[in-house]
């Protein structure tokens, strides 16, 4: 059976290869990933649909370039490895069989590459978009038919995706996604919605078949309601319970060279609430407000000493009005993100919030410098329709440290951008500036037919105190052009 297993692996792998070199690698657009429990999944209208929609085939693909300059080191005087361009691909084939109304079984596929880096050539290191050749991405079987009975139950690889995506998110730009093997139970009525799950994520595997982290377990609880007639309101509940300091790939490594660092050892509660106002309710007014408290252990790597007493806290706070009645459709928009951060690197106490499993890309900056953690953000927003298949953005933010005695945390909130001087010094100790910089963001977005898109941008980023109070301070660019394929 394990040989059996092995060759049809391989033959799905050289399968997809083949489509890879048929096909023009395209996917939807990174934006709008967000699904609440209020929704319930189901495949989109598709070309590929039989039998009443008893079978129907999905097909996900993109292309994208991206070319970056002095994105992790802030040294224009140096070329690293992410000072370079490439081009990222990745195909997703899935398969959905509905034998009968209250019954649905899922697999889909998934193939990921990167061409042309200058970047390690493995999965998620220095920001590594591949390779991940043809994989299992999701699998699972769903009992459920909401509109007989409130409740129904999923089983197996599934996507977990809450609120607006900033703790736990299967983040669209990523080349990967993220997925968990997963028990989910959802309640759903007109006036609640709910899920209740226990999962693990799944690690993204060089050569080898992708499985899920053991000693890293998510427990969650997110409910949904449209209680309050102007808003819906999402309370939930998340406990990660981490036994390591890295992805389990290797028992023998610490820190494992072939998969990127997930975070300390942690036992941590998350208790929060979002509220969001519902469309034209408020006229062209909106908001959206979520706030998140943390509180539980950490450990700087395994279980084995005394770790850390941890509380922490995080914020968001937006509002826009667009103004419908005139060309374009214009919205304007202003937003505050608040993550704490730790006050001493030195005694027992930890409060540097925990971003767990976030989809923070475009929310806190397209060039992936930032997360929900350690971190003041203010955000000014223009957005734009020129025509109805057309969406334009300008974004403008400033970034501060919440806090100096702490890092600065990238997007996945586990790396550190900067922890040492060119002196050796402890970035943490010499009371540098808590202003990061300024970013702008330009993009656009085509939706050239019902399932082709097409999406640009260009950032820049002007380097501020914090940089040059802790080393090289050169601002930096990023640009991208990305081609989508959906049916």
């Amino acid at each position: 059976m394990k040989h059996q297993l092995t060759v049809q692996h391989g033959l799905l792998r050289s399968s997809l290869a083949i489509a890879l070199g048929l096909l023009t690698p395209t996917n939807s657009s990174f934006a709008g990933d967000t699904l609440p429990p209020a929704k319930i999944d189901k495949a989109p209208a598709s070309l590929l649909s039989f039998y009443d929609g008893a079978l129907v085939f999905d097909v996900e693909a993109r292309a994208r370039f991206e070319i970056r300059n002095n994105n992790r080191d802030f040294d224009g005087t140096i070329n690293d490895d992410n000072d370079d361009s490439w081009f990222a691909g990745r195909i997703r084939l899935g398969i959905a069989i509905k034998p009968v109304g209250f019954l649905k079984f899922y697999v889909q596929g998934q193939d990921v590459r990167e061409w042309g880096s200058d970047r390690p050539n493995i999965p998620g290191v220095r920001g590594s978009d591949g390779p991940d050749e043809f994989d299992l991405r999701q699998a699972y079987v769903e009992i459920a038919n909401y509109k007989a009975f409130p409740l129904g139950i999923t089983i197996g690889r599934q996507r977990l995706a809450y609120g607006d995506n900033r703790l736990v998110a299967d983040g669209r730009w990523s080349n990967f996604g993220r997925t968990f093997d997963a028990v989910k139970l959802r309640y759903q009525s007109d006036i609640l919605n709910a899920d209740a799950f226990f999962g693990r994520v799944v690690q993204i595997k060089e050569e080898v078949f992708n499985d899920s982290d053991s000693s890293d377990n998510l427990l969650g609880l997110y409910i949904s309601s449209p209680i309050i007639p102007f808003q819906t309101t999402d309370l939930y509940y998340f406990f990660r319970d981490k036994e390591d300091a890295q992805p389990d790939l290797d028992p023998t490594n610490r820190i494992d060279p072939r998969g990127a660092w997930t975070g300390p050892a942690q036992r941590i509660h998350t208790i929060g609430t979002r509220w969001k106002s519902n469309p034209k309710v408020l006229g062209n007014w909106d908001y959206t407000v979520e706030l998140a408290g943390q509180f539980g252990d950490l450990w700087a790597l395994e279980r084995n000493a005394p770790g850390l007493s941890y509380r922490a806290f995080a914020g968001h706070a937006s509002g826009g009005y667009t103004f419908s009645e005139t060309p374009w459709k214009p919205r304007f928009g202003l937003e505050y993100n608040y993550g704490s951060g730790d006050s001493n690197s030195t005694d027992a106490q930890s409060e540097s919030f925990q971003n767990l499993y976030p989809s923070n890309h475009e929310r806190l900056g397209f060039m992936d410098l930032f997360s929900w953690r350690n971190i003041h953000n203010f955000r000014a927003q223009l957005t734009a329709k020129p025509t109805k298949d057309i969406d334009l953005e300008l974004s403008y933010h400033a970034f501060w440290l919440a806090d100096t005695n702490d890092y600065w945390f990238r997007s996945n909130s586990n790396g550190a951008v900067r922890t040492t001087m060119p002196n050796g010094r402890d970035v943490r100790t010499i009371g540098a500036s808590n202003f990061v910089g300024h970013e702008i963001d330009v993009t656009a977005k085509w939706q050239l037919t019902n399932w082709i898109s097409l999406d640009v941008g260009y950032s820049h980023f002007f380097a501020a105190d914090y940089l040059q109070d802790t080393g090289p301070a050169d601002d930096a660019d990023f640009g991208y052009a990305q081609v989508s394929l959906t049916f």
